[in-house]
């Protein structure tokens, strides 16, 4: 195919054993004391860590993921890394929509393999990864931010996961229509998402769903009564609060500190224009 790299005559090539590690790979490095990495794989690349004299990534290369390395001052975990992993490593230059989020987003939207969503407030693309993977293989994520320097971080972000194929990124300024149209869901992030509600309306199909992230009570009291003035129907807001809890034989209880509060997340369908009987 055009663009692929041709072999030499004597180039010897490797096949790629499901399971391990090659070249271009990301692998996550975690330590016993939590500490962890997130490694592009190259060849004559060396990793700096903080327990001992830097590791040598050629040794990883043909190693199958979940592989232990005995270093100078302690060992680590040769791990394939998650959504939720690239999310909490991604590149940000703002704040990131946190996996827990994510996951109750997607699932009150209906968001799957093939959807056509629209998400306003590209950011660092954090939540752009969750879903570009949501919608893999057979569905389309188009990104919007206002900014022309934030959505470069995120393309590289997205790239970096594999990702991008699945990611069209575009700038736009608030209240400015859709060249795109027919969306099952759309997600605003953004400082005054009741601007956009009569545009978004406009772009997604009956039935399609909404999903709002804000920080502030008066952001979504704003926006939820914008909502219902519009004719959206199902207004409701949310908030996940996540607690860990150290499992430890004879010991176990939760963490001393937490991230009290993330986003609030308010969802609204979109029900189909009135006809007369």
């Amino acid at each position: 195919m055009k663009g692929d790299k041709v072999p030499a005559m004597n180039e010897t090539i490797s096949p790629t054993i499901p399971g391990t590690i090659a070249e271009g790979d990301l692998v996550l490095v975690w330590f016993d004391d939590e500490r962890t990495y997130m490694i592009d794989v190259a060849r004559g690349k060396r990793v700096s860590i903080h327990c001992g004299k830097p590791l040598s990534v050629d040794d990883w290369i043909g190693q199958p993921f979940g592989k232990k390395i005995v270093c100078e001052h302690g060992f680590c975990y040769l791990l394939k890394p998650t959504v939720e992993d690239l999310m909490m490593k991604a590149s940000r230059e703002s704040g990131i929509i946190y996996p827990k989020d994510a996951a109750l987003l997607i699932m009150k939207t209906g968001i799957h393999s093939g959807s056509k969503v629209m998400e306003i407030g590209t950011g660092s693309g954090s939540l752009t990864m969750a879903l570009a993977q949501a919608v893999a293989p057979d569905g389309h994520v188009f990104s919007y931010d206002r900014r022309e320097d934030l959505p470069k971080n995120a393309y590289k972000n997205i790239q970096r996961a594999g990702l991008s194929r699945f990611v069209t990124f575009g700038q736009r300024q608030a209240m400015e229509s859709f060249s795109e149209k027919d969306f099952d869901a759309v997600t605003l992030d953004i400082p005054q998402p009741w601007e956009e509600v009569a545009v978004v309306k406009q772009a997604l199909k009956p039935g399609g769903r909404l999903v709002s992230l804000n920080p502030t009570f008066n952001q979504i009291e704003k926006m939820a009564e914008t909502l219902r003035e519009q004719g959206f129907i199902l207004v409701e807001a949310r908030e996940l609060l996540e607690r860990e809890i150290l499992a430890r034989g004879g010991k176990t209880r939760p963490v001393q500190r937490m991230i009290g509060h993330t986003e609030f997340m308010l969802f609204a369908v979109r029900p189909a224009d009135e006809t007369l009987v």
